[in-house]
């Protein structure tokens, strides 16, 4: 039995958004114009310095649909999951830049098949690629 601390916890948010790609933009672009103000440019690689709370930076965070307009948002990072402490913190910064209607944080069941840690790296490799 994993204790309190070994769960992985994900947001399971709602929004109007057609495609992962789109949801992704939603959660990544206010964070991207937060750093720009900050430090005047953005590169592709300051998405693993960019904390949205302590021990989590937006670089590890992933987002795959799983219902129409339903998304769910892990870490993509396993030696760096998503605690309940953590997650609470990312609800509430996505709260206050209201991207997305409705937001949940769930208890992630780590043998659910629909979020593959590797198909959504390499999807985010690809991304970075189309970019730089």
């Amino acid at each position: 039995m994993k204790s309190r601390q070994d769960r992985e916890y994900c947001l399971i948010v709602e929004g109007s958004y057609f495609s992962e790609r789109e949801a992704e933009h939603a959660l990544r672009d206010p964070f991207i114009e937060d750093w720009v103000e900050e430090t005047g440019r953005f590169r592709i690689h300051n998405l693993t310095e960019i904390e949205i709370v302590p021990g989590v930076v937006l670089g590890s965070l992933g987002v795959v649909m799983v219902d129409d307009e339903v998304f769910e948002i892990a870490s993509t990072d396993p030696k760096r999951p998503l605690t309940e402490h953590k997650a609470k913190g990312v609800a509430e910064a996505l709260r206050r830049h209201d991207m997305f209607d409705t937001i949940e944080i769930e208890l992630r069941d780590t043998l659910d098949e629909r979020f593959d840690v590797t198909e959504v790296k390499m999807r985010q490799a690809a991304d970075e690629e189309e970019q730089a």
